[in-house]
Order: structure tokens, then sequence, then C-alpha cells
């Protein structure tokens, strides 16, 4: 099974919003396709635009028809935006100067979601691998203005990131909803640019497929898993291109971050999401710091199942009924994790009184269940024997 990210690349550059979706306008303009509607409901009302009139015989009349997603649509459209990633690419090996050798070139398109307007200042979301590597970026607005934005914060882990821009051309800003009420079933609409900016505005409609799954993520792309990110399933149409556009309830109201999709031949209509009450204190934490404050021990860690077993008898001395657990590697001078004592080789098996058994649990615990400044109670075998510890968690730097 593998998980794209949906941002839309250009180009060959290695490591951009991995995607491999291709063949998919075939046919496009054979086919015919009617989207439901996002309630349960009728179509909500038409207005004649004008009288019938005859063309070979045949009559016809022109209407305007509105629904409760047309009008979601409507008042909300306007707030999803193109984040476009530009780079500095060598275009003349032979130029004289420079400045004649660089110039910036579109890596890839994403999508964002005006969330703020703060006097001349507007702030947009979209996703960390939409603007990952960029020199310069650019928001570029429903009617086609551009702007130049400014890169506030990044964060890897939950594949977030906070952009600024001028606020004098940009009249709609998106309402965060709650997404913690989400019911599988609920309808949802999810507005982006998929496959770039020439299908920017696009519309796709679903529903909420199922809420808290887990994902695994792998970070640096060593093929470990780093991290399990919790998000919403949807199966709203997520293409190339979509990432960091916004995922809507039937209120009008944010309540996901697009961000990727499961692309498999056997698989259908798999689109994930960060809820948008995970993203909120991220998104603050981005526009107001530049970066996610989250607690550390002070420690180098490798997980015992990579160390050999004739180590965990030999050098470690643990006792053979021990395997799973996190071996110390080093520890940070002066971090929580010194002052509380906790040595290299030390093999961490519990946080809190809660078992881990990898590098994964044991930071899945750290971002999720703690604070910078409070006390961790860790319990690690050294030489053989079960010692306990408490430390003081202390800002990652």
């Amino acid at each position: 099974m593998g998980y794209y990210n949906s941002s839309e690349p250009k180009g060959n550059k290695k490591g951009y919003f991995a995607s491999s979706f291709t063949g998919l306008l075939a046919g496009a303009l054979l086919v015919g396709v009617i989207l439901p509607s996002v309630t349960d409901g009728e179509v909500a009302g038409t207005e004649p635009t004008s009288t019938s009139q005859a063309v070979s015989g045949l009559q016809t009349t022109s209407s305007v028809v509105t629904s409760d997603v047309t009008k979601v649509v409507e008042n909300t459209t306007d707030a999803v935006v193109g984040v476009s990633n530009l780079q500095v690419a060598q275009q003349d090996p032979f130029a004289a100067q420079t400045s004649e050798k660089e110039q910036s070139q579109e890596a890839g398109v994403g999508s964002g979601v005006i969330y703020k307007k703060d006097g001349d200042t507007a702030y947009v979301v979209t996703n960390n691998h939409v603007v990952e590597g960029a020199e310069k970026v650019k928001v570029t607005l429903s009617d086609g203005t551009e702007l130049d934005a400014e890169v506030l914060g990044t964060d890897v882990w939950t594949d977030l990131a906070v952009l600024k821009v001028p606020a004098a051309s940009i009249k709609t800003v998106a309402e965060f909803g709650d997404s913690s009420v989400l019911q599988a079933g609920e309808p949802v609409i999810a507005i982006g640019n998929p496959l770039g900016l020439q299908f920017s505005g696009s519309v796709t409609t679903g529903v909420i497929s199922g809420t808290e799954r887990l994902v695994p993520i792998d970070i640096n792309q060593d093929g470990t898993e780093d991290w399990q990110s919790e998000v919403l399933q949807t199966d709203a149409a997520i293409s190339p291109g979509n990432s960091g556009g916004a995922l809507i309830n039937a209120q009008g109201q944010v309540i996901g971050i697009n961000s990727m999709k499961i692309a498999q031949s056997a698989v259908e209509g798999i689109g994930l999401a960060i809820p948008i009450n995970t993203a909120i204190p991220i998104i603050s934490d981005l526009e107001t710091q530049g970066t996610v404050s989250r607690p550390s021990m002070g420690v180098a860690i490798l997980d015992l199942a990579e160390v050999p077993a004739q180590y965990r008898g030999n050098q470690l001395n643990l006792p053979a009924e021990v395997e799973g657990g996190i071996v110390v590697q080093s520890v940070v001078e002066g971090s929580g994790a010194s002052t509380a004592g906790l040595e290299a080789y030390d093999v961490i098996v519990e946080l809190d009184g809660k078992p881990v058994n990898s590098v994964l649990d044991l930071r899945q615990y750290l971002y999720n269940e703690t604070k910078v400044g409070e006390t961790l109670k860790v319990k690690a075998y050294r030489n053989g024997e079960l010692q306990n510890f408490e430390l003081t968690l202390m800002e990652n730097s």
C-alpha cells in the first residue's frame, strides 16, 4: 500500500510531492459525471433566467440551479488558494553572471487555505511538503492574483506549514469547524487545485469515510516508520495538487486540511486529511514562533529491536524476557535525562507506567500526552536491574 502526498510535481525534482498518477485525464471529455448533493435533500431551488425558446422544434429553458453545495462553495472557495514552490534552477551553464545562470523554476504546486486576516497581513495554512525546499513561494488567489509569500514556519511531523501574504487583495477568510464531532457518513466538500493551477478551485464531494485513522509516516525516507499521523478518511476525490486544500463540512467550515491519498491499483476513493482540531495548535505555534514547541527528554535513542541478540545479553545485560524497549545511545548534558541520572546503554521500557516497545511508541507518547515542564516517570533497565527515574521535560531544540 502506498501513501502519496497530493501535491502536483513539475519536472524531475527528486523527493518532491511523490505522486504516481498518470493518464488521469484520458477520456475525461467523453464522460459526464453528476456529483451527489452534500445533503440528503433535493435541489434547494432554481431561478429561471430566460424564457423558453424554440430551437429546431425543441423547447429549452436556461436556469440557475442552486443547492447546499453551491452555496457552501460560493461562500468559501475564494479562501482556497494555489501555492507554488519555486526553486533556483541553473538555466545556462555558460552564462557569465550568476544572476543569468540561476532562475526560479516551479518545482511543484499545491493548495492552501486563508484562515486569518490581521491588518495588512493574511495567513495561509498549507502542507509542509508543498513548500519544502522552496527558495520562493507564491500564492495565487482565485481571481488569478499572484502574491509573494513568506514561510513563517513548517512542521514535518504534522506536515503543516504557515505562510503570510499581503492582505490588500484578500476578501474571504475560511472559518474553522470542529473535527472532533465528525461522524462517518457526514457529507463533506474538498476544494483545491488538482493537477495544478489550470484546474484551480476544483470542487469534489463525498462523505467522511472514517475518523481517527492512523497512517504510518517515514519522515527521513529510510524505510522505517517514524510517526503515525492521525487523519480523516474521505471518499471525496483528492488528486495531486490538492495538498493543503480545504475539506469542508455542510456548514462551510474547514474541518480538515487535505494531505494525501492511498495510491494503489486496487484502491479507490481513499483520501486523507489532517483534522482541523489537530492542526489548530500547530498552526498557532508556526504563526507566532515559527516552530512547534514539543517536549524532549534529552536523549539519543535506538530501538532495542535493532540491537543484535548477542549484544543484548553481553553489553546491555538484559534479562532474556525483555524483547521490546528503547536503548539510550547518549544523554544531552544539562537535559532532563541527564539531571535524572539516565545513562548511555540504559534500556527504557515504561513511561508514566505505560509500556513502550519502540522509538515510535516513545515519540507518540511524548508528543501527544505530555507537555514541556511536566515530570515524566521512566523505568529503564541498567545492567539487568529495573530502575526508576523522574525527569523534567524540556523544549525540543
